[in-house]
């Protein structure tokens, strides 16, 4: 079940959504994970309402972009080396809660290569703006 589905606040909001970004990252607190990128799948959902996010001409400029998902995490992994998935939700979740017209967020991260009996583990996050 979506988080956003027991928020009220969200009920006018558009969902876009980010699926499985597959991207190559240094994250990790141990010794051989310092050596190297890991795959982690990044998952983002953000709430936008209706009211920012109707086009009404049908440009680009009425909606929020795909891109700044896309451009907001690789603007962080180009910080560095991240030792937990919990800091890079976190970090991903304020930036892209830091857009005028996003309300709430959602974001997850799962590393699919880290044991042998299990699909992944991974960290999620759910932020909403208070009202305004």
């Amino acid at each position: 079940m979506l988080p956003s589905l027991s928020y009220p606040h969200l009920a006018d909001c558009r969902r876009l959504f980010l699926r499985n970004y597959e991207v190559q990252i240094n994250i990790g607190v141990h010794a051989f994970e310092k050596k190297g990128e890991q795959r982690v799948l990044i998952n983002v959902d953000l709430f936008i309402p209706l009211q920012l996010s109707t086009p009404h001409a049908d440009h680009l400029e009425e909606v929020v972009d795909y891109d700044f998902m896309r451009e907001t995490i690789a603007k962080r992994m180009a910080q560095g080396h991240i030792h937990l998935q919990e800091t890079l939700c976190d970090d991903v979740a304020r930036a892209m809660l830091s857009h005028p017209k996003v309300r709430a967020v959602r974001v997850s991260t799962e590393k699919p290569d880290v044991y042998p009996d299990c699909e992944s583990v991974g960290v999620e996050v759910f932020h909403v703006k208070e009202a305004q």
